[in-house]
């Protein structure tokens, strides 16, 4: 009996630090945004909190000066961007160099590299091939004799092409992401599956299409919640591409609550809109997690 004692105290000592700074860093700040939400607060001082209950909440749904169902529309639209183009495009890339092509691990290095490099550098790389003046876009689609083809006000001063201009980007920087994540899985699967099936005469696209994707499905539902998480949650690269311009065309719930924050001194809308994102994560992560949540060979859930 005291040596399970002292083994369970051993064990709760060595958690305890990491425990410490998980209810510090996340736990602590997420009950302090839901607490400030419920105040009209418009200064860093908790001097003079007017308690206002669900106020924030109600106007943030039903004022017009407050564009947050539009940056709601832009995560929800930019969530399934990436789940329809760009997963499907790392999907592809990790079946194909998942078969063992020559070169397999340059092409790795080169695909994973976008996702090495600081947002904010890609921000600003892709600032300068959008712009209009000396921007590499332009030049390459002047070589075509397309020159005429950007919009007025430039690629990302269009209300029209704002959002489609800062999904590329976030393409180009995740699609290696989710390729190494899904190649990791192709390479797991048994060749002895493979094999066998390439001996009932299951061509390639079939051993995909039934014996692969089946396998990898816990891997692809990460992959799923990463990308709709990750869209709801976007800051870094809209704020450095259009600060959520052109006219809120680009506007997310993260830019949102920075203008409410620093640029409004509406620290208590600002926190109402982080709960919201919270909760929102939350909710898709568990809702991906149960379309994707299957019957074993049992038949049991």
């Amino acid at each position: 009996m005291k040596n399970k004692t002292y083994r369970n105290v051993t064990v709760f000592l060595f958690l305890l630090p990491g425990l410490i700074l998980f209810i510090g860093v996340l736990i602590a700040p997420i009950i302090m945004s839901v607490v400030y939400s419920l105040y009209d607060l418009r200064s860093i001082s908790t001097q003079g909190m007017e308690f206002i209950g669900l106020g924030n909440y109600q106007e943030l749904f039903t004022s017009g000066s407050i564009s947050f169902w539009k940056a709601l529309g832009n995560s929800l639209l930019l969530a399934a961007l990436s789940v329809f183009i760009q997963l499907p495009l790392s999907l592809g890339l990790a079946l194909m160099l998942g078969k063992g092509v020559k070169g397999e691990r340059a092409f790795l290095s080169v695909y994973f590299l976008p996702v090495l490099i600081s947002t904010v550098v890609i921000g600003q790389l892709w600032r300068k091939i959008y712009n209009p003046d000396y921007g590499i876009l332009n030049a390459v689609l002047g070589l075509f004799g397309a020159s005429n083809v950007m919009p007025t006000g430039g690629w990302l001063g269009n209300v029209s092409s704002a959002l489609w201009c800062v999904f590329i980007p976030t393409l180009w920087q995740y699609v290696g992401y989710h390729m190494l994540l899904m190649y990791a899985g192709v390479r797991s699967v048994s060749p002895d599956l493979r094999e066998a099936a390439k001996l009932d005469g299951a061509t390639d696209a079939q051993v995909d299409r039934y014996i692969v994707i089946p396998c990898i499905k816990p891997i692809l539902r990460v992959s799923v919640i990463f990308a709709v998480t990750g869209s709801l949650k976007s800051f870094d690269l809209i704020y450095v591409l259009t600060n959520g311009g052109p006219f809120h065309a680009t506007e997310v719930p993260s830019t949102l609550m920075i203008n409410m924050l620093f640029e409004r001194n509406r620290y208590g809308m600002g926190s109402t809109i982080a709960v919201l994102m919270i909760a929102l994560c939350f909710a898709f992560a568990i809702i991906i997690s149960a379309v994707f949540k299957e019957r074993d060979i049992y038949g049991k859930k």
